[in-house]
């Protein structure tokens, strides 16, 4: 499974890519994995205030429907529009083109407190 040793995950499997103060923010291909095809997205708007560990929004799939929790507190900057025609994404990239939320973090330091590839990788292993 794809585990990139560059990002930072939470329990939930999203993960983080944190530059500075701003992050961009994903569900893991682990968590896509499991889900199935993706055929719908919702995430919040421009400007919502996210707290760490709270629903930020929804992923549906043919097998299922799931919160998304977001993993650090912060101001989301942008959403990745794309997913809203092509929810697909998350599925085929969920690194790259498939990524959900860009937030200004409000406390930097709160990313390492998140699980590294190593510790992510071992507890998907486990599962």
């Amino acid at each position: 499974m794809n585990v990139p040793e560059d990002l930072r995950y939470t329990p939930d499997h999203e993960w983080v890519r944190a530059d500075g103060e701003e992050g961009v923010v994903g569900i893991t291909a682990y968590a896509a994995d499991q889900l199935g095809d993706v055929v719908f997205v919702e995430l919040p708007a421009t400007g919502t205030r996210l707290s760490a560990g709270a629903s930020f929004g929804a992923i549906e799939s043919v097998k299922t429907a799931s919160d998304l929790f977001a993993p650090l507190a912060g101001e989301v900057l942008a959403v990745n529009d794309a997913l809203s025609t092509q929810p697909e994404l998350v599925n085929s990239d969920p690194y790259g083109d498939g990524w959900m939320l860009r937030v200004r973090i409000d406390d930097p330091g709160s990313i390492d407190r998140l699980e590294d590839a190593a510790a992510y990788r071992t507890r998907i292993e486990a599962a």
